[in-house]
């Protein structure tokens, strides 16, 4: 229960909740549930959507501007500067309301193109639904990785994966939603636990490749201390890691 609170208190998953709703609504409106087979393919959309926009976006180089470097702080390298920050654990909304409406819009025009007469509720249970319900178990299982008190037995396993992305290699393992692993393997950003601990340590690792002490880090930090609720003393030690 205090989890679901948890994850529940943030703006991204409370407004995507709501476009879940708002997906079946529609479905049902148009009794179109010859269409929920899309349900399935959305969600497997969403996997490889997770995967893209952690390795190819998350993890892109530092930008030298601070401002795009704010931005990328905020949706990611934030989290692996402070792993257990709760409010940087979560999607910001402004990365997962663009993205949902991409992709609903792209699903409306593809589907439309190919004929179906109802666009609308083919592209709700593409996206609103199977996207959505996706994304939701993202978050869960993200947030449950980094969770200190007891989990399932899949929810081990996913914390298990995850910290080896965290704590030894940040360019391994890019999924956290369940299933996800079989993406790093076709990708080539798997590795196995033996491999990983004979492997040399990665650099600067929770500040994934940049020095503790880069002014763009010592920047943002300071910048979103407040707002991220970094206390001072975890801001300093983060500065001499």
């Amino acid at each position: 229960m205090d989890r679901l609170k948890l994850m529940f208190s943030h703006l991204s998953v409370q407004v995507l909740f709501g476009l879940w709703v708002i997906g079946w609504a529609i479905v049902i409106y148009f009794s179109a549930f010859d269409l929920l087979w899309l349900v399935p393919l959305g969600m497997a959309s969403q996997m490889l959507n997770e995967y893209s926009l952690h390795r190819y976006v998350f993890h892109l180089p530092a930008p030298k501007s601070q401002f795009w470097f704010n931005v990328l702080y905020q949706a990611h390298y934030g989290h692996h500067d402070f792993p257990n920050n709760r409010p940087l654990c979560f999607v910001p909304i402004w990365i997962a309301l663009p993205i949902a409406f991409i992709s609903f819009s792209l699903a409306y025009i593809v589907l439309k193109l190919l004929g179906l007469t109802q666009p609308l509720a083919g592209a709700s249970a593409f996206t609103l639904i199977g996207g959505v319900t996706t994304f939701l178990f993202y978050e869960w299982f993200h947030m449950s990785a980094h969770w200190k008190g007891k989990k399932t037995a899949i929810e081990n396993y996913v914390t298990k994966l995850h910290g080896q992305h965290h704590y030894r290699d940040f360019n391994r393992w890019f999924h956290v939603s369940p299933g996800g692993e079989i993406i790093d393997r076709l990708m080539g950003t798997s590795i196995d636990r033996e491999a990983l601990k004979s492997q040399e340590r990665v650099k600067y690792l929770t500040t994934m490749g940049l020095k503790p002490d880069d002014p763009r880090l010592l920047s943002a930090r300071a910048t979103f201390a407040t707002k991220y609720g970094l206390q001072p003393d975890e801001v300093s030690r983060a500065a001499q890691r």
